[in-house]
């Protein structure tokens, strides 16, 4: 795989801080997250609503909404820094370097042109190819993402093609430049799941054969199990775990994230209940001091309430929480309950 024989990340996220100015004061939506993305890799960005998934997302590829605004760390593609290009200059990186597939794939198209005519647009944008050599490479394109009698439909307006069509459109269209780089943000949500599984094996196989690393923004674990090399679970603006997707599934650490293995139901497993996270995320103007989930946690220690864990070794993977300090001065009392 891509990633195992390139050690250089494509992209490197460190220290990235979001904050949203408001006349009651700064909002911080992103807060000190760090991570690295391979050639090749999937990492899979999952958790509720509020958790700042898309707003990661956003700041990577540059459409941040105001006032929000990245505030702090930095964004690296291919080395080289991002986060504080003039708009120009990121959105020409945007279109070649970087391609986005949102969750709505109207959102993507212009529904008064034909499909064709935004993909040869995109093309010509970002390749010095002729009118007749862009559209050649448009329909080897939908070729590519699995839309059938593609040469005839080139021709046909988003609202002729069906829901999972589209987004396999919008797929193409992120690939018009050969990025290196793709965010997804919740690519299959609106899609069944038949077709869901359609369009995690086409970014599968895309990832694979172009090189290309792949952020995935979701709050579907499914999602995250069939696609994602690795995980970073987030909640309210931080990291909470990363690390490989199989070990985070199967041997969650962080409190959080066992929580949300536990509420998904397994096929063949007879459960009289599911686990459930009592409480909800905070919103952002009431974030507790010390950990964010402690309001919501069992382990809860002294410590937890007042100081704010960093990401550190727990297994497999590592975890921003103190059940995992080497230094014992966390909860050592529940540790066996997490490692059970």
């Amino acid at each position: 795989m891509a990633a195992a024989s390139n050690n250089q990340p494509l992209l490197e996220v460190r220290n990235l801080r979001v904050e949203f100015p408001t006349r009651r004061g700064t909002l911080l939506a992103v807060d000190d997250v760090s991570f690295d993305i391979a050639p090749g890799e999937v990492l899979g960005v999952v958790g509720e609503s509020g958790a700042g998934k898309s707003l990661t997302g956003n700041a990577i590829i540059g459409l941040l909404e105001p006032p929000g605004r990245v505030a702090g760390g930095e964004i690296r593609l291919e080395g080289r820094r991002i986060d504080n290009l003039p708009y120009e200059q990121m959105r020409k990186i945007r279109g070649a370097r970087i391609g986005a597939i949102f969750q709505d794939p109207l959102t993507s198209l212009n529904p008064l042109y034909s499909v064709g005519r935004q993909l040869v647009e995109t093309i010509q944008t970002h390749k010095p190819l002729s009118a007749a050599q862009a559209r050649t490479r448009a329909i080897d394109l939908l070729k590519e993402v699995g839309i059938p009698g593609a040469e005839m439909r080139i021709d046909h307006y988003p609202h002729q093609f069906s829901g999972g069509m589209r987004q396999r459109v919008v797929i193409a269209l992120a690939l018009c430049a050969d990025p290196r780089l793709i965010v997804a943000d919740e690519p299959t949500t609106a899609l069944d799941v038949s077709i869901q599984a359609q369009i995690i094996a086409l970014l599968k196989r895309l990832c694979r054969e172009h090189g290309t690393a792949v952020m995935l923004v979701t709050h579907d674990m499914g999602v995250i199990a069939e696609t994602a090399d690795r995980v970073a679970v987030m909640y309210a603006g931080r990291v909470a775990e990363i690390g490989p997707v199989r070990d985070v599934v199967k041997h969650a650490r962080h409190p959080y994230t066992k929580g949300l293995m536990g509420s998904i139901p397994s096929l063949g497993v007879r459960t009289d209940r599911l686990t459930q996270i009592d409480g909800a995320m905070p919103r952002l103007t009431e974030i507790p001091s010390g950990c964010a989930f402690n309001p919501r946690c069992t382990f809860k220690g002294q410590r937890c309430l007042v100081e704010r864990p960093n990401l550190m070794p727990a297994g497999d993977t590592r975890a921003a929480c103190w059940l995992h300090d080497r230094g014992g001065v966390g909860a050592p009392i529940l540790k066996e309950t997490v490692d059970a």
